[in-house]
């Protein structure tokens, strides 16, 4: 199959690609490289990916209405879309929040009016986030839980992204796929994110900022298990229902393990071999406590099986940043 990724620079979004070209499809990568974060990462993950034949790149921004509705129209061979790109973040999405709306909702909307024109289009997934369950107090987080106080920008917008899917599902019976990822970690991770921020505090002997006083759990869930996850749902659009229900699913993608954060960053100290000064500080607006997925549907529908714990992850990752920044 043809694979268009937008987000194809990003973390999840190159590792999706390396997994689908070494299977065999074609990939075609959109990202705009926007400089959120160091854009050398993303063009060494870019790097990786083009020497394969079956891979090609193109520089936009989703939001390009005209660019993107180009690019499509040149590769009427696209059967299946996956729009990872979005601005990314709880905590700058109090600082930015009209960078999501670009991304995240404009850059969303031309993504679901192009894919409405593709003629092959199979099935569109894209990513929303564990965020969309705001202060949720009920564990595991199911996808039957209601979703509708959000507690940062960022939340709202992924929330608005399953009910404008669910509206092109509607109205053209586009099969749309939302995905809850849950606090990815791996090999080409996110500068901005736990894994990186303490590795780099660390290894640079600062502390490392620790929010409601260490008081936190996540669900971690390894790059591979993601990426794993994801290429299981897209290979299983969502038919229409059998009394007319739009062909529309979301799903959790977890490891089904809520994990104490101060017990993560005692991995990382063992794995880098040095102790860690921590700052221990308040709860951040927009954060939350603890999150955890019910699996349950995408296991059932999906064959979807986490297998990397954090003992397995957190070592695989460090020995990739020691070697990607030569630590």
């Amino acid at each position: 199959m043809t694979v268009l990724i937008t987000g194809g620079a990003g973390f999840i979004g190159s590792t999706l690609a390396r997994a689908l070209l070494a299977r065999g499809d074609s990939v075609i990568g959109v990202d705009n490289l926007d400089p959120y974060y160091d854009v050398s990462l993303k063009e060494a993950r870019v790097a990786t990916l083009t020497g394969n034949k079956n891979y090609a790149f193109h520089k936009l921004d989703i939001a390009d209405r005209e660019a993107m509705q180009a690019l499509f129209k040149s590769r009427p061979d696209i059967d299946h879309v996956v729009n990872l790109a979005a601005q990314a973040g709880v905590r700058y999405s109090l600082v930015n929040p009209y960078a999501y709306t670009h991304s995240n909702i404009e850059g969303f909307l031309v993504v679901l009016e192009c894919c409405r024109a593709l003629p092959r289009l199979k099935h569109l997934v894209y990513a929303s986030s564990s965020s969309v369950y705001g202060g949720n107090k009920k564990m595991p987080f199911s996808t039957e839980d209601r979703v509708d106080n959000p507690i940062s920008m960022y939340a709202a917008t992924k929330k608005a992204n399953e009910l404008m899917a669910h509206t092109y599902s509607h109205l053209y019976r586009v099969s749309t796929t939302g995905l809850r990822y849950f606090t990815v970690y791996g090999p080409w991770g996110r500068p901005d994110m736990a894994a990186c921020i303490f590795a780099k505090a660390i290894l640079e002997d600062k502390p490392i900022p620790v929010f409601n006083n260490g008081d936190m759990r996540r669900d971690f869930t390894y790059i591979d298990d993601i990426v794993a996850g994801t290429i299981a749902v897209l290979d299983r659009p969502p038919a229409i229902g059998a009394e007319g229900q739009p062909p529309y699913k979301v799903y959790n993608i977890g490891n089904h393990s809520t994990e104490p954060l101060m017990r993560y960053i005692q991995l990382i100290e063992q794995a880098l071999g040095k102790t860690a000064a921590i700052d221990f500080l308040p709860m951040q607006p927009g954060d939350v406590r603890e999150t955890y997925a019910d699996i349950e549907p995408i296991q059932k529908d999906c064959g979807y099986q986490p297998k990397t714990t954090i003992d397995e992850g957190v070592p695989k990752f460090i020995d990739w940043y020691r070697s990607f920044y030569k630590r």
